[in-house]
């Protein structure tokens, strides 16, 4: 059964931050009363950040991402900065275009941008099929460098990129084109994609999407082929591999069909 409109909206967290700072303003008012009754001083920044602590520990209640509780406490003192300072509005128009651009619809997929390295190139490279033309992806492929390398080793096989966020796509497109690149880069949503078409899937995501990643895979993943994940597991699904990228401690999983 399809989850009602209303219920959806709730669920994404962007509202759900916004709701926390709704409700966080009459507590933080309430705070402010107690307080000033016992004779403490108040002003503008005490004010922003006890609704900034409010906001922090509403979040961590609703178990949102730990970025979501620092973006909780940091907006009411961000506001109270940006005013001190007298900003142009243009700057800000001008600031959210950007992050419009670079970071797209984040809200809805929890996915930010996590570039990987080239620590992590080099494991996924080997783990192409040797010897035989092979298709692979990188859904969130960023800026396109994961791409563009497998492609500049792996001149037999077909190497895409999908992105959603306008910004980095064309950024990638431009990339490949400059250098050359046999390289594919797609700009669109990888839940539109049939993974049946690839020997190797790359996901460098967030936890909040890795449940429906695996359900994706495990659905439309060919035998012989791999899922690979930089830092990010499955709840419940063990790796058949786990990798220690040599500049980091974060792990490289790699599941097999």
């Amino acid at each position: 059964m399809n989850t009602p409109a209303p219920r959806r909206l709730l669920q994404l967290p962007a509202v759900r931050a916004l709701l926390i700072q709704l409700l966080g303003f009459p507590l933080t008012l309430g705070t402010v009363w107690l307080l000033a009754r016992a004779g403490m001083p108040m002003s503008y920044w005490t004010v922003a950040l006890l609704q900034g602590a409010w906001a922090a520990l509403l979040s961590w209640r609703a178990g949102l991402a730990s970025w979501w509780r620092l973006i909780g406490f940091g907006f009411a003192p961000a506001l109270l900065l940006a005013q001190s300072l007298q900003l142009p509005p243009g700057l800000f128009l001008a600031a959210f275009l950007v992050f419009l651009l670079v970071y797209w619809s984040t809200f809805r997929t929890q996915v930010p941008y996590y570039p990987s390295g080239r620590a992590v190139w080099d494991t996924v490279a080997g783990l192409l099929p040797p010897g035989r033309p092979a298709r692979a992806i990188d859904i969130g492929s960023g800026l396109g460098g994961l791409v563009l390398e497998l492609a500049r080793r792996r001149p037999d096989c077909e190497i895409d990129g999908i992105e959603l966020a306008p910004l980095p796509w064309l950024a990638s497109r431009l990339r490949a084109r400059l250098a050359g690149s046999r390289a594919r880069f797609l700009r669109g949503d990888y839940n539109r994609l049939d993974f049946g078409q690839y020997d190797l899937v790359f996901a460098y995501l967030s936890p909040a999407a890795m449940s429906a990643l695996w359900r994706k895979a495990e659905a439309e993943m060919r035998p012989g082929s791999v899922l690979v994940s930089y830092e990010f597991g499955i709840v419940d699904r063990e790796p058949n591999l786990g990798f220690v990228t040599t500049d980091s401690t974060k792990m490289l999983y790699v599941w097999h069909f």
